[in-house]
């Protein structure tokens, strides 16, 4: 039989049901349900810390649920234990059930520190050090850890800056610790994984191929709909074992192999998706949202080519540093660059590009009325816009009307 053919649009209405952007934001006030149901859809959230506007998976949030008070998230994670942090897609929060589906990654995990394995083969008695430090005295972040006479501390080439932190990140990617808490600087606080995680999760086992099963069917769930390699990059699984899981699942009747208009690999149905008639979405999307995450994905789905530039010199940048893609209705229709600027109480537009073919003014007036939104979730007083690309004209003069 030969494959479902799938329209482009409808492809793209499958994939944002998936994600939550079926249904209009709640119009009361947000509660730890409504967190609680959109982690559970999407099955994980990208954690990244960088400030210039909200760190990334508080916005992910936002971005399906609208203004919401962003402590109910980490009372979930930090204090009720019913998420809990690791490597997933990169560094991720994950519901804490997830956790023994990852325990075969931290069974063979390395340092990818350059140099580092060095010193945790070179010094296993600090490294076991470390953790009875951990054992004896409770949760522990890098700075709470003594000197050791005879032990480095810096490392100011790698993203770890010190030994210690290095250590307590390898204990983590083993599954040893487990992050207890975030202190007001972001730091991750760690402590026994057992005293971390719950009994019913930390003491299951699961065997390799089942737990890849199980998170194919947690990334196609929440796709809805998508080739190998998109459901591979969900939790960053080797191609080779999604393949393999993918053929079985959809052998079982799980997926549905399917061919998307205009696209060269075959793609997965999940059987639970949705093909809502339109989608009615008007919000910024974070650049760490798993609906642009994966680049080829976004730009088979959208027509949209997106690159983060946070780490391209100012001068070689295209669009900004910190660009967020503008989702309305079913399309990407423009990309802004924001920053929150909390001395001046201000949410500043830096630059604004409209996406070809979209009319300006449509988009304008969508645009305006969501930065007011965001500007007073993050209680910020004022929308300024600077004119800069080109859709910022447009965008400035309806922000003033606003």
């Amino acid at each position: 039989m030969a494959p479902t053919a799938i329209t482009l649009s409808e492809a793209r209405r499958i994939a944002l049901a998936a994600q939550g952007f079926d249904r209009p934001r709640p119009a009361g006030p947000i509660d730890a349900r409504h967190i609680r149901r959109t982690i559970r859809q999407i099955g994980l959230l990208q954690i990244d810390y960088v400030n210039v506007l909200v760190p990334a998976h508080y916005l992910v949030l936002y971005s399906r649920l609208g203004p919401y008070e962003r402590t109910r998230l980490n009372d979930l994670i930090y204090r009720k234990r019913e998420f809990t942090e690791h490597w997933a897609h990169e560094a991720s929060i994950v519901p804490v059930e997830t956790w023994p589906l990852l325990r075969h990654r931290m069974e063979l995990h390395r340092s990818h520190l350059k140099g580092f394995e060095a010193v945790i083969d070179g010094q296993p008695d600090y490294i076991d050090w470390i953790l009875e430090e951990v054992r004896t005295r409770g949760p522990l972040t890098a700075d709470d850890i003594p000197e050791r006479e005879g032990v480095a501390r810096r490392q100011p080439t790698t993203w770890y800056r010190t030994v210690p932190r290095a250590v307590l990140e390898a204990h983590f990617g083993r599954g040893t610790l487990a992050v207890s808490d975030r202190r007001p600087n972001f730091a991750r606080a760690f402590d026994l994984a057992e005293r971390v995680i719950a009994s019913e999760h930390h003491g299951r086992l699961i065997d390799k191929e089942d737990a890849q099963r199980e998170l194919i069917r947690i990334s196609a769930r929440s796709h809805g709909i998508g080739t190998v390699s998109d459901l591979a990059d969900y939790f960053r699984m080797p191609i080779r074992d999604t393949r393999q899981r993918i053929h079985e699942l959809s052998h079982a009747g799980e997926l549905q192999e399917v061919h998307v208009q205009g696209w060269s690999e075959a793609a997965y149905l999940h059987p639970a998706s949705r093909l809502p008639k339109r989608i009615e979405a008007s919000t910024l999307l974070s650049p760490f949202d798993p609906v642009v995450w994966y680049r080829p994905r976004a730009s088979r789905l959208f027509h949209f080519d997106y690159r983060i530039e946070i780490y391209t010199p100012e001068a070689k940048r295209k669009w900004g540093y910190y660009v967020l893609p503008f989702l309305l209705g079913e399309r990407i229709v423009a990309r802004i660059d924001l920053k929150a600027d909390r001395a001046a109480r201000r949410l500043q537009v830096l630059a604004a590009h409209l996406e070809p073919d979209e009319d300006a003014r449509a988009v304008a007036e969508a645009l305006s009325k969501e930065l007011r939104t965001m500007a007073i979730w993050l209680n910020l007083d004022a929308v300024s816009v600077r004119r800069k690309g080109d859709f910022a004209r447009v965008l400035a003069a309806i922000v003033r009307i606003g």
